[in-house]
């Protein structure tokens, strides 16, 4: 069978890859055409976009490219066409995805949805055209079933796939790792920017200010594997200060603690048992766009699923020295650390299990 792919940014590239692999066993003739990124285009497959050539952020970002964003709509559409796929399955990213998903089904294509758009977050109105386009929809978080359960439309949980790519890790000697990569003895704490280079620019001067508060500690910068080292730099000034690019599984399984930008992040540092701190920040203009219209009580994947304070949240006017000097001493004292652990236990118990791209994949191919 012919399959379309459409996913974007970092966490699309980590989930399609693994789909992939997945596909590829229950249907080893299987030819993929896919917008993705370097871990899918490992797999296999033909790579038609690379997710950086649109990676926007924000509300403003995205009005200020909407012309870039229409042609690859325009070009993406008759790229289907001319692979005249059997399926074509997207993978969040729904900006993108549903107005693809609008013309894929009026062209009479088969169109499958893994992880859902998060109008469970927004604008729920949407739930009606997923519904006219979409014929299968896979969820990966429990409360998003249940959430469809409500507008009367049927979906499949299916586990999160994190699970898989965390626990199928060989495990890391922390010691090894230090000396491999020029680290002091010093327990880590890391920093994780995010993969955008607006979220960075904005982000990491501000985490990078704790290194003369917390000497005791080195912080190590997660760079993005989408990001080149010239982003980095400027900011790498002070000796308790590294970067390790690409290797943020390994990063974190020897980490103490971390300071996070919002995303499928928080969740990856939550399955890897390290106490965080999450933040968040955009331009002033998106940032009032997106609070009349997200109607969440938190914003990390942690607490969505626990419905609980379980992190720290740092957004917008929040994030800045002084809490985060706080909130940093918080997560390093014993008694919160051991509270947090027994959180994160609880997390991964209603994730729902492991083989979730092995679930999607005998779903989409047979």
């Amino acid at each position: 069978m012919r399959y379309y792919i459409i996913s974007g940014e970092a966490s699309g590239d980590l989930h399609g890859s693994n789909l992939m692999k997945a596909m590829l066993e229950e249907d080893p003739k299987a030819e993929i055409r896919f917008w993705g990124g370097d871990l899918m285009q490992q797999v296999g497959g033909t790579l038609v976009k690379h997710y950086k050539e649109r990676a926007f952020m924000g509300f403003a970002e995205v009005i200020k490219n909407i012309p870039t964003i229409l042609g690859f709509i325009k070009f993406c559409k008759e790229d289907i066409l001319n692979f005249n796929p059997d399926k074509i399955i997207f993978i969040d990213n729904s900006g993108f995805n549903l107005p693809i998903a609008k013309w894929a089904k009026a062209q009479n294509f088969k169109t499958v949805y893994y992880i859902s758009p998060q109008v469970w977050a927004s604008r729920s109105g949407r739930v009606k055209a997923i519904k006219r386009d979409i014929d299968e929809m896979y969820v990966i978080l429990p409360f998003v079933k249940d959430f469809y359960n409500k507008h009367d439309y049927n979906v499949t949980f299916v586990g999160h796939p994190l699970l898989d790519a965390i626990s199928g890790r060989p495990m890391v000697n922390e010691k090894q790792f230090k000396e491999e990569n020029q680290l002091s003895i010093k327990p880590i704490i890391a920093l994780l920017p995010g993969s955008r280079k607006q979220e960075i620019k904005k982000l990491l001067a501000v985490m990078l200010k704790m290194a003369d508060k917390f000497t005791d500690y080195q912080f190590v910068i997660a760079g993005a594997p989408s990001q080149d080292f010239e982003l980095y730099k400027p900011f790498i000034t002070k000796d308790n200060v590294k970067f390790i690019s690409n290797k943020t599984y390994d990063l974190l399984s020897v980490s103490y603690a971390a300071i996070v930008t919002s995303g499928t992040a928080t969740l990856e540092t939550a399955l890897f048992k390290v106490p965080e701190i999450v933040c968040y920040k955009t331009s002033w203009l998106s940032y009032q766009i997106g609070k009349r219209l997200i109607d969440l009580k938190f914003i990390s994947l942690v607490n969505l699923i626990m419905d609980k304070e379980v992190v720290k949240e740092l957004i917008q006017d929040d994030f800045n020295e002084k809490n985060l000097e706080k909130e940093l001493h918080k997560i390093l004292n014993e008694t919160t650390r051991n509270k947090l652990f027994l959180d994160y236990f609880e997390l991964e118990k209603k994730l729902g299990g492991k083989g979730a791209s092995k679930k999607v994949a005998e779903l989409i191919v047979k």
